[in-house]
């Protein structure tokens, strides 16, 4: 059974970083190095929107976290990571990473993903 699991989630100061994980189990190493994966997040009262992307050696970012946020793989370890620098209150959110098993290019499209952690918190407080 395909699982992703994050952590990292935690309150911080505005201005502070986090790095957030996704550890997969269930995908041969193989396979999950030619997966696309994404980072979402989703603020309460607000719908889930997409944050930074990766296939290959692509990546993607949402104009809100461009130049602030990083995300990376480590495929021997199946994790991937999303480094969130100068926080800001209104990254505030649950964050949930997901991977989209047939990938051929770079998608940033929400209903692309089809395996989904359950979320990790992440507070920023000004």
């Amino acid at each position: 059974q395909v699982q992703l699991v994050e952590s990292g989630g935690d309150s911080v100061q505005a201005g502070g970083s986090l790095r957030l994980s996704c550890v997969a189990s269930g995908y041969a190493y193989r396979t999950y190095s030619n997966y696309c994966m994404g980072w979402f997040r989703r603020a309460p009262g607000k719908e889930r929107e997409g944050v930074a992307f990766l296939y290959s050696g692509a990546t993607d970012y949402a104009d809100s976290v461009k130049g602030r946020f990083a995300i990376s793989r480590d495929s021997a370890k199946k994790t991937l990571y999303l480094q969130m620098n100068s926080l800001k209150s209104e990254d505030s959110a649950m964050y949930y990473c997901a991977a989209k098993p047939v990938c051929y290019t770079i998608t940033k499209s929400l209903s692309d993903f089809t395996t989904w952690g359950q979320g990790t918190q992440v507070t920023v407080s000004s």
